[in-house]
């Protein structure tokens, strides 16, 4: 079953809102269990359990996080974002990029996500310790 363009876009807009509030309970909630996601930084990860476990990593190594669309395509059950991201490793180091995210969900889940960015800029987040 396919997804319309409205509710593609609510998960979408969903998607950033609880990204940008730290709301990563919900987060989870808009993806399949089953979903695929091709990550910039963390590689190819299939299923719901991965997110959840990446949850606390994100937690725990940024004290900032926005991601900001900048230009959004809707196509049926397909969505592109373009967007910015202003972030802050756990001591602050600051964390400039822009992204592209492409999304393709069924039944009004995302079940399939990848980014696309510049790696460079997230390496206060990659080489950080943690404890």
């Amino acid at each position: 079953m396919s997804t319309s363009v409205e509710t593609t876009s609510a998960v979408v807009a969903a998607y950033y809102e609880t990204v940008n509030t730290g709301d990563w309970d919900r987060w989870l909630e808009l993806f399949d269990d089953n979903v695929v996601v091709d990550e910039q930084l963390a590689g190819h990860v299939e299923g719901i359990g991965i997110l959840r476990g990446a949850v606390s990593g994100l937690k725990k190594g940024y004290s900032k996080f926005q991601n900001k669309p900048v230009h959004t395509v809707i196509d049926g059950d397909q969505a592109c974002v373009v967007s910015h991201i202003s972030a802050a490793n756990a001591i602050g180091v600051p964390i400039e990029a822009n992204v592209a995210n492409y999304f393709r969900l069924a039944n009004g889940k995302i079940v399939y996500m990848a980014n696309f960015h510049d790696t460079v800029p997230f390496a206060p987040f990659v080489n950080q310790k943690l404890d």
